[in-house]
């Protein structure tokens, strides 16, 4: 670890940090510089098991003498295996979010981890420090050969095994593929078709992407850390939490699954696999933190342990109400408030921009999960969104006082959005949250950052034209304060959410539109009337 963190032989390694590990090591030095102390650190937790347990794993390994040129055979430390997985450089580089699904990937395949091992996981990171000398995009992975609950990792034919691994992934991701890697499966007939490893590997992506829009919903719309663990349940989630050492009353961390049909496996995700933001440290910032509220978590923690899929609610709370049409005008003006809130925040303030974009992406997430059987152009705006809110440790601030929030809308979309064409309320609702989408647009044209922009104009351009034309059409209400003939066919929610949308916006209504702005290009004179000189053509 000090070497991967160090300078490297001749001064090579730049911007030293983690791109994944388990999910502890994440959540506790995920967004930490990696300096010595940090390596240091790392180092010992992925020792703990080894260390705690005391397992003998060592190897026979055949010594030269430097003078005699004699050999004999020495039993060495092995108890930590490592690799490196590198590109040719005429590939470019990955993002750390490419990478950090690669080695999530290679580490799950290799049986490291739980998810298909079905034993305890192993303690990993992943650390990348820039361009090798030959100019080549590279991570190192780093293992400790004692799994968690003391036994050890089964390392035989790691060297063939990892192979066939990273020809896989070089399918799954698009890389150039390594002719020899190729050659040497083809001749020992193992080589399964390109078609059926993408197959595969768009089936697992599929499922991960169902478990964050998931877990991502159920976060945004729980109020305590409870009730976040039976709206896992609800929509299908198993979910199960990991303890802290030798306790069953404090839980550090949490894996989630789809639940199995009889007879699967289950294949676990750790949050932080997910995404940077849907680790439990980074979840509780969120909710409510209370010495009730913890115990009541823990609760239901500790029955999902027992018996993840077959799990019984212990405390059923919010999440089996039905919206009222009050909750409904309350969180839309809150969605309201919120937006015309965003006109004071400072666009450099990171921190609030990054609260606000978290909160609107369990809102869409939400949404998506009522109406979207896989996930669709709704789970696309909710990721490029949570994604834009992702920031180092050291960024995250707590949310102004005073400031408004969208997370009431996650909890009534969970609940109310059932498909169809959607409701009158819903597509009030749905003005509100792309109004607050173009403010964060907006804020990442303002700093400048214009691949966020531009995602975030992708998702939320043409991609929700289709949900934009199966809500109803909102009907305008001039006179608000004596003319309720306009909203009369309305329900009880959507008058109520009807009525914050006029006190809003001076009485006006109208269908929920694009969030982006048109792009406005002054008209060119065919002809100039004086041409300019050579240093105005310059300026």
């Amino acid at each position: 670890m000090t070497y991967l963190a160090g300078e490297g032989r001749t001064n090579e390694h730049e911007d030293q940090h983690l791109v994944a590990g388990d999910p502890a090591i994440m959540t506790m030095y995920g967004d930490d510089e990696l300096d010595r102390a940090t390596a240091l650190a790392i180092a010992r937790d992925l020792d703990e098991p080894h260390r705690v347990f005391g397992v003998d794993v060592t190897q026979l390994k055949t010594i030269q003498d430097p003078e005699t040129g004699e050999t004999h055979k020495e039993r060495v430390d092995a108890h930590v295996w490592h690799c490196s997985l590198s590109l040719r450089a005429e590939e470019g580089q990955l993002s750390d979010e490419q990478w950090s699904a690669i080695a999530n990937d290679f580490v799950d395949a290799m049986e490291f981890t739980e998810a298909q091992s079905g034993r305890a996981p192993a303690r990993w990171v992943a650390v990348r420090h820039g361009l090798s000398k030959n100019g080549n995009d590279h991570i190192h992975i780093a293992v400790s050969l004692v799994r968690e609950d003391g036994t050890k990792v089964n390392v035989h034919r790691d060297r063939q095994r990892s192979q066939e691994v990273a020809r896989d992934l070089e399918v799954k991701y698009r890389l150039q593929l390594t002719t020899s890697r190729i050659a040497a499966s083809t001749e020992r007939g193992e080589r399964p078709s390109e078609r059926n490893i993408a197959e595969r590997a768009g089936a697992a992506e599929t499922k991960a992407r169902r478990l964050e829009r998931g877990v991502r919903a159920a976060a945004g719309a729980a109020q305590t850390e409870g009730e976040f663990v039976r709206r896992l349940h609800q929509m299908g989630i198993v979910a199960k939490p990991r303890f802290g050492a030798g306790r069953d009353d404090v839980v550090a961390g949490y894996s989630v699954a789809i639940r199995p049909q009889k007879g699967e496996p289950i294949v676990w995700h750790g949050g932080g696999r997910l995404a940077r933001d849907l680790t439990l440290q980074r979840l509780r910032d969120g909710w409510v933190d209370s010495p009730q509220s913890a115990s009541e978590g823990v609760a239901e923690w500790q029955a999902t342990w027992r018996n993840p899929v077959r799990y019984k609610p212990v405390n059923p709370g919010a999440e089996v109400r039905e919206p009222t049409p009050e909750l409904w005008q309350q969180y839309t003006a809150d969605v309201s408030r919120l937006r015309k809130q965003l006109s004071d925040v400072p666009r450099e303030d990171r921190a609030t921009w990054a609260i606000v974009a978290k909160e609107t992406s369990a809102a869409f997430a939400a949404w998506s999960e009522r109406v979207e059987e896989t996930p669709g152009p709704l789970a696309d705006a909710s990721r490029v969104l949570a994604r834009s809110a992702q920031l180092r440790k050291h960024q995250v601030k707590p949310k102004p006082a005073g400031m408004a929030s969208a997370s009431g809308a996650a909890m009534l979309l969970l609940m109310a959005a059932k498909g169809g064409t959607g409701t009158m309320a819903e597509a009030i609702l749905f003005r509100q949250l792309v109004a607050t989408t173009r403010a964060l647009y907006e804020s990442h044209t303002a700093i400048q950052d214009a691949r966020q922009a531009a995602q975030i104009a992708d998702a939320m351009g043409a991609n929700l034209d289709a949900i934009r034309a199966r809500l109803p059409q909102i009907p305008a209400a001039t006179k608000p304060a004596t003319d309720r003939a306009a909203t009369a066919t309305l329900d009880p929610a959507a008058e109520a959410a009807s009525r914050v949308l006029e006190a809003q916006n001076g009485g006006t209504t109208g269908r929920a539109s694009n969030p982006l702005p048109n792009r406005i290009e002054p008209a060119r004179p065919a002809t100039p009337a004086v041409r300019p000189e050579r240093d105005d053509r310059d300026r």
